[in-house]
């Protein structure tokens, strides 16, 4: 690298230093445009990390990258005499050259060159997502937990993960929300990647999130297509109606899952029977399952979530005990 003194005369052009930023989720090369002509404008690029997955690139478009790790102080005095150094960081930000350079500043007797933090590819909305899956992929083949698992052995913790989101949603706690919802989609993820192993059906989380892409898209026709919907309830009916061609039903219970709790059973059959236009009558019987199924219905019918107003009802019920029981929150 050529460098001159940092001490060089107040009045001599003091040059450009770009710092280049990009980001591992972007497949390498493809840049910005303002990141290409500052590449190929530089009078000198340098990089110190050898293995940068960008330098294959930078190289066959003809700009020669030179693998350093000057000081703060020696890049300073190679953009000295008006040059333009770019330094394409790697991975980690280059922390000890950003503190170096802002020592320099802050000190007052150093002629800084021009300073520039160049972002040369952006992460999207969602990028992360490609992190969670590298993670994933690296957990399945090296722990000696996650290797072993397959579908049914985390079915529970499906259950477990949604009950905890609930909980969440109905409590109102923000940070709580967001570490249920990614365990939720650690779920996802993690049954995505033991389906990969699949010998016959195999499918990859791509495949699951081009399957919901699929249906969201279809079951939108006044967001994607040419039909118009202005209330929910003109939505629903969307909904309903492209559900109904594409899953071809013979009958509107199938699809209700009857593992899930009670209360939410009759609830979404309840809800599937005023939603054809039925009139099916309740079945009579004796005992509290009967009674029960009727209040459930009711709920629905008002507009209630009966699951949710038992579970309202039963943590002031648990607050009453405590209290009975003189013991604080």
């Amino acid at each position: 690298m050529n460098a001159t003194s940092p001490a060089a005369s107040p009045a001599a052009p003091t040059g450009r230093l770009v710092l280049l930023t990009t980001s591992h989720r972007v497949a390498p090369g493809l840049l910005s445009w303002p990141a290409w002509q500052a590449l190929h404008a530089a009078d000198e690029v340098l990089c110190a990390d050898g293995a940068h997955p960008q330098l294959p690139y930078l190289r066959e478009a003809g700009i020669p990258v030179e693998e350093a790790s000057p000081a703060a102080e020696d890049l300073v005095g190679a953009c000295a005499g008006g040059r333009t150094v770019v330094v394409v960081a790697t991975g980690e930000g280059e922390p000890a050259l950003t503190d170096g350079l802002a020592r320099l500043a802050g000190s007052g007797r150093v002629p800084m060159p021009e300073l520039e933090l160049l972002p040369a590819s952006y992460d999207l909305p969602g990028a992360r997502l490609l992190d969670l899956v590298q993670v994933m992929d690296r957990i399945r083949a090296e722990c000696p937990w996650s290797s072993r698992q397959t579908h049914k052995g985390l079915a529970k913790y499906g259950i477990e993960e949604a009950y905890e989101l609930v909980e969440a949603i109905e409590e109102g706690d923000r940070d709580e929300l967001r570490e249920e919802l990614g365990d939720v989609l650690l779920q996802v993820v993690f049954h995505a990647r033991i389906a990969e192993e699949h010998p016959e059906e195999p499918f990859s989380v791509d495949d699951v999130a081009g399957g919901i892409v699929a249906k969201l898209v279809h079951r939108h026709p006044h967001v994607f297509g040419d039909e118009t919907a202005t209330t929910p309830e003109e939505v629903k009916e969307h909904w309903l109606r492209t559900k109904a061609v594409e899953k071809r039903r013979t009958s509107v219970t199938e699809g209700v899952p009857l593992g899930q709790p009670g209360l939410a059973l009759a609830a979404k059959l309840a809800s599937r029977v005023r939603t054809a236009g039925l009139d099916v009558p309740l079945p009579r019987g004796e005992g509290i399952g009967y009674e029960l199924l009727g209040l459930a219905v009711r709920a629905e019918a008002e507009g209630a979530d009966p699951e949710a107003a038992l579970r309202a009802a039963a943590r002031v019920y648990r607050d009453t005990i405590r209290a009975a029981e003189g013991v604080g929150e």
